[in-house]
């Protein structure tokens, strides 16, 4: 299972990208987990989720840290033992990590037409500057997805709405970076965010 992207954006952040290509069992009986993650892993229905649960202790070995080293607070947000701000996201072929001593948030997403039947769920205000008749446009709901995301696990809020509170201003599929927003209780907070696309996959990672 080769590593198959590292990203640094700045002097204190790396982005990791793993593609899946072992099996569940070569996976499993490849890395070693804690009692509470062996006991998630096995409770998983989907084999799809078990290999992408598995590929992130991966990619945890690649930045020199074990299962050990990863606990979930209360609302499920992972954290590091050290104290280096950490994000997960897996989606289907592809895991991704990022670890910083800034909060970060992470997602990474597979381009399919089925998004444009819940886009409406999570896009407001970017339909003012969306074109359904535009060839970027699966690429573009992907990517705002990926952006509000990537945002809700960095401001660790729970029950924020993607559709009410978070914004992404308009952007290109070609630029690898945009700007976006989250409105909460009365104060705007901005962030800059950064995607990429690689072999029908959206990622994109936020930084504060």
């Amino acid at each position: 299972m080769p590593l198959f992207k590292t990203i640094s954006p700045n002097s204190q952040t790396t982005v990791k990208i793993w593609k899946i290509s072992e099996s569940y069992n070569d996976l499993f009986q490849s890395v070693i987990l804690n009692p509470e993650s062996l006991k998630r892993v096995l409770n998983m229905k989907s084999e799809l989720h078990q290999r992408g649960f598995l590929s992130v202790r991966y990619l945890l070995r690649e930045f020199g840290y074990t299962d050990e080293d990863l606990f979930y607070d209360e609302n499920g947000k992972p954290h590091l033992k050290d104290g280096k701000q950490i994000s997960i996201t897996h989606s289907f072929n592809f895991s991704a990590v990022i670890i910083s001593d800034l909060i970060v948030g992470i997602d990474v997403e597979k381009q399919r037409d089925k998004i444009t039947i819940i886009a409406h769920k999570f896009i407001e205000y970017e339909f003012d500057y969306l074109n359904e008749n535009d060839t970027d446009y699966i690429k573009k709901l992907t990517a705002i997805w990926c952006v509000k995301e990537s945002l809700y696990k960095l401001f660790a809020t729970p029950g924020l709405s993607f559709k009410s509170y978070f914004l992404v201003i308009p952007f290109n599929v070609d630029d690898n970076e945009t700007v976006a927003w989250i409105d909460y209780k009365h104060k705007k907070h901005r962030y800059n965010i950064h995607f990429l696309e690689f072999e029908g996959f959206t990622c994109a990672y936020a930084i504060k």
